[in-house]
């Protein structure tokens, strides 16, 4: 807290967890210790960089007012995370009844005779905690037990993720040869009943063969050379 006769401010520095390419705000709270009027203005050695509301105002007699600096969203950080920025808190007394609007830039002139109260704050950076920190100061996450105790340890986890692995190869494997067996049934099927309809033509051929009394016809040999290999393919693909 930075103390002074008329006001009080806290915190007695401005601090910002510094992040790029992120507007950060904070919080500056003005304190009346005095039963009297209190009449303030914030500047800063780097008023583009900063937004100030409000940056004046009128404090009434054992009250408060708060302040929010806003800091405009950076694209590089500084070195070593320093800054030079600073503010300065202006405070002098007032008529009662005074209100913001009232406020003049006279009434803060040293040089007219007013007794102005001054404050100076620094700006200060904090660095974001590291997330890979965290974890390490807090421990072994809840999920995972060294200990034996009811939750899996890691190298249960490593086996249950091979025996999860496993079982669905196999049951790649497995569709694969549902698949395969579908086909070659088919394949079967269609074979018999090429089979069965050259058997029928076979027996049309001998029953023709033996009422003209001829010999074999080369067609007859021709479909008794077809009917082997198609029966051979079934034999083999079975």
């Amino acid at each position: 807290m930075s103390t002074g006769e008329l006001l009080s401010s806290e915190p007695s520095e401005l601090k910002f967890p510094f992040e790029l390419k992120k507007q950060i705000s904070c919080s500056l709270q003005l304190s009346n210790k005095t039963d009297n009027y209190v009449a303030f203005k914030v500047k800063t050695t780097n008023p583009k960089k900063y937004c100030v509301r409000p940056n004046t105002g009128v404090v009434l007699p054992r009250s408060t007012c708060d302040v929010i600096v806003t800091m405009q969203a950076q694209k590089e950080a500084p070195p070593d995370m320093q800054c030079r920025d600073k503010f300065l808190l202006q405070s002098v007394k007032v008529n009662d009844g005074l209100t913001a609007n009232d406020i003049t830039a006279e009434m803060f002139n040293k040089e007219a005779g007013n007794v102005v109260e001054e404050c100076k704050l620094k700006v200060v950076y904090i660095s974001p905690p590291s997330t890979a920190q965290e974890g390490s100061e807090e421990g072994p996450s809840p999920g995972v037990s060294f200990s034996g105790g009811k939750h899996a340890n890691a190298a249960e986890f490593a086996s249950d993720a091979r025996a999860f692995t496993e079982g669905l190869e196999a049951q790649e494997i497995s569709s694969e040869e549902k698949a395969l067996m579908t086909k070659l049934t088919e394949e079967k099927n269609k074979a018999i009943q090429q089979s069965n309809k050259l058997r029928h033509e076979l027996d049309l051929f001998k029953r023709e063969g033996s009422k003209s009394g001829g010999g074999v016809s080369f067609m007859f040999v021709m479909l008794i050379g077809l009917l082997g290999i198609i029966m051979g393919y079934i034999m083999k693909k079975w």
